[in-house]
């Protein structure tokens, strides 16, 4: 006698082989964090997904873009949420010694050969190392340049390009005092990390560096140097005051609309700066490394970043391979216009070089003499003294020498 339960009873052996066979081959799913300033633009990181995706198709990033202010509080935040939180991360140059005091990526440091290290810029491989351990891989290889409008010299009568940052001061007066532009400069004085990376350009061009005998000090002559120049072009009109509220994108807008002659800003912005689709300046734009305080020398921020892996990330392999990818020379290549490649060998590649020669020329002097900011696991709260502080300077509502005294004593109080 055949019972009638036999055919649902196989339909649901059935149902569950199928669940168990797709379980087993559906998609690891990863969670990556990004943020969306300069650098790589929020497309570009699209599509380098998406390729990655193709060549995995087991594999499904979740993309999180952020700006650049939110990131870190992100990454932090994210602690708690073991697997359920972020498996990728793009950190910046000041955070690995704060990041391993709390545990917070994974040590990589077997998963890159000595041989890839010798092909990666000293630079870059330094963004992701503390005391040993490497963090994840440089993605970002990056400092703060000088952008000058051509037309706006030639104008002024300007035909050789300052050496020094008296002279960037001296041609700024000239084109002030010829009415072809009101503010000559423009920076990214938020009182924000980008205010830190204008101040450590300037600081290093003028020689210093943040560390005396073993201990942070920010009332060195370069670092007053730089502060007191920071103030005095705003007191003369040579700066746009607007510069106290802007970010990279304020200037980066600023510039393109025609409305400074000078500009310190990121790589990114020299492709987007002569992009006749979103600048009235394209084929006047002029790049060189941020000046020092005599002809020859040369000042830059390490502003570059890199991709670690989460702590509490539940798929540590796939994480690994989306960020092998992500860093790779071949995509490093084809993405060159907005962030230069981590590669030496790249620097000798056509494609690379077409229509940026102007900037690898820059990049050359500059990526060799980047100073790091602060390394310190209290870096975040050291920033934030310093912003205060220096938007007070540039606010006239302290001075230079007081300012960079209440930084110090601050310092002194760091674990």
């Amino acid at each position: 006698m055949k019972t009638r339960f036999t055919p649902t009873l196989k339909g649901c052996f059935a149902a569950l082989l199928l669940a168990s066979a797709g379980s087993a081959s559906a998609a690891t799913t990863l969670n990556a964090l990004f943020m969306t300033q300069a650098a790589y633009s929020e497309n570009d990181i699209r599509a380098m997904t998406q390729e990655f995706e193709k060549a995995h198709p087991d594999v499904q990033v979740n993309l999180e873009f952020v700006p650049y202010e939110a990131l870190h509080d992100k990454i932090v935040a994210a602690r708690g949420a073991g697997g359920n939180g972020y498996d990728v991360v793009l950190f910046d140059a000041i955070w690995p010694a704060e990041f391993t005091r709390f545990d917070l990526l994974q040590d990589v440091s077997s998963r890159i050969t000595p041989e890839e290290k010798s092909q990666i810029f000293p630079g870059a491989m330094n963004t992701v190392v503390f005391k040993g351990k490497t963090l994840g891989m440089p993605w970002i290889l990056d400092t703060k340049y000088l952008y000058y409008n051509k037309a706006m010299l030639e104008k002024a009568g300007i035909t050789t390009l300052p050496e020094t940052w008296q002279q960037v001061m001296d041609d700024a007066r000239t084109i002030k005092q010829k009415n072809i532009v009101k503010y000559p400069l423009v920076w990214s004085w938020s009182q924000a990390e980008a205010l830190v990376c204008d101040y450590t350009t300037l600081v290093s061009g003028f020689g210093g560096k943040f560390y005396q005998n073993g201990k942070l000090d920010f009332s060195s002559p370069a670092s007053l140097q730089a502060v007191k120049l920071m103030k005095s072009s705003l007191d003369e009109g040579l700066s746009n005051p607007a510069s106290r509220e802007y970010l990279e994108e304020d200037v980066r807008k600023s510039f393109s609309n025609g409305d400074a002659a000078f500009a310190l800003n990121w790589t990114y912005m020299y492709n987007m700066a002569n992009d006749p689709k979103q600048s009235k300046v394209a084929g006047q734009v002029g790049i060189m490394p941020a000046p020092g305080d005599a002809p020859g020398k040369v000042g830059a921020v390490n502003g570059s970043m890199g991709l670690g892996i989460a702590k509490g990330s539940s798929h540590p392999e796939q994480a690994w391979d989306y960020i092998s990818y992500m860093t790779s020379q071949p995509v490093q290549n084809k993405y060159a216009t907005l962030s230069l490649p981590i590669w030496k060998s790249s620097y000798q590649d056509p494609a690379v070089l077409k229509n940026q020669e102007s900037l690898i020329a820059a990049a050359d002097k500059s990526l060799n003499v980047m100073l790091s900011r602060p390394e310190t696991a209290d870096y975040s709260r050291l920033s934030n003294t310093l912003q205060q502080q220096l938007q007070q300077v540039l606010l006239g509502s302290v001075t230079p020498e007081s300012a960079m005294q209440t930084v110090d004593k601050s310092a002194a109080r760091l674990h």
